[in-house]
Formats: structure tokens, sequence, C-alpha cells
């Protein structure tokens, strides 16, 4: 009998005859915002808007009309230059841009260019107004891992209809085998003192376009 065999040997003797068991889980939170939290959609999005400007983000409104010109003035303000976006980000999106030239991520765009860009463009997969938190699953719009990760600046299209009220919405919304980012203002510095600190992972300026459908 091999060492390992004999490890998992002793794990299955302790487990004793109630392995495999399911456990009950408690599922008693709250599932959603109160009415006195939040009593129209509008609340939500407002609740959304304020959480994330509280965690040092910056956050615009625009209507779907106004998207492009939107981002563009966004990307213009920081005096960007080149920037990244996922390979399927709707064409329009960007279709406002002059004299900023976009790279199109399909997974092949190494990290050394990509650290040389001036920021990423994509959209997400949900927003939760309760944290101020948005995720993104690598879904449409969305781009693998590394674009939100690498370059300095994000910004990020949220629609409306994609802010929920809080973390239990969200995750039903959500596929957990898919590649999950959660970003919920300044990564935290690692270390026995962990605190909230710019740039330790992920972009150290993040801007949130709400778009209003």
């Amino acid at each position: 009998m091999s060492s390992r065999e004999r490890i998992l040997r002793r794990v299955r003797d302790a487990l004793g005859e109630a392995r495999g068991t399911g456990v009950d889980v408690p599922r008693g939170y709250r599932r959603r915002l109160t009415a006195a939290e939040a009593a129209t959609r509008a609340d939500v999005v407002a609740m959304f808007t304020e959480r994330v400007a509280a965690r040092r983000a910056t956050v615009r409104h625009a209507g779907a009309d106004d998207l492009a010109t939107s981002v563009a003035a966004a990307l213009w303000a920081r005096a960007a230059r080149r920037i990244a976006a996922p390979a399927d980000l709707p064409f329009g999106w960007l279709s406002e841009l002059d004299g900023v030239h976009a790279v199109a991520d399909t997974g092949l765009t190494d990290l050394e260019t990509l650290q040389g860009l001036d920021g990423v463009v994509t959209g997400c997969a949900v927003a939760i107004a309760q944290t101020g938190t948005i995720v993104l699953d690598g879904g449409r719009a969305q781009g693998r891992r590394l674009l939100s990760l690498v370059p300095d600046y994000h910004l990020c299209v949220v629609h409306a209809d994609q802010i929920v009220g809080t973390v239990p919405e969200a995750v039903a919304r959500l596929r957990p085998e898919r590649p999950l980012t959660w970003i919920s203002g300044p990564p935290v510095a690692g270390g026995p003192e962990a605190r909230r600190a710019e740039g330790g992972q992920g972009p150290r300026s993040l801007e949130v376009l709400i778009v209003e459908d």
C-alpha cells in the first residue's frame, strides 16, 4: 500500500459511515433590499451609484443613444491613446473614438502589451447596489480576466437592468463554473495588516458608465 493510499484510508476511517452525507446550510439571510432601502428601480440604481462612488471610483450616467459619445469623452478626459477591448465588445460602443486606438484582445495579447496600454473598456455580467460591486464572468463584452487586472484604468459599462439590490440576487444570475471577477473598491494589500490600497491587484482607476436603457 502506497503512502497516498494509507492517507486516504485514514481519512475514510475518520469520516466513518456518515461520509458523503449532505449538510443543511442555513439560508435565512435577506435576499432583497427592503422598500425602505430602495422602493423603486431608480432607488436601486441610485444606491449603486452612491456605493461605487464611495469606493473612490468615478461614476457617470448616459442614455443608450449617448453611450458611444460618453465612452469617447471618458477616454479623452484621461488623454488615452491606446486601449484594450474584448474582441466581442459591441462596435457601437467605440464608434465615436477619435485619436484613440482600440486593441481588440483575442486572447493572444501578451502581458507586456497590456501593461503598455492606457486602459481597457469592458461590459459586466451583473452589478450589486448594496455593496457597490461589479462582477465580470468572461461573457459577452467582458473578455478574459487579464483585461480587468492588468491595465491601470478600467472603464466598465453597466446597463441599468444589470444592477440588482443584493449579493444573493447577483449570485442567482451567475454561473459558478465561469471565471468570476468581483470588483468592489480598491484592492486589498496583503500581509497581517491588510488594508485597502490602490493598485494592489487590478486597475488603479475604475470608472463606471451607467447606461439608462
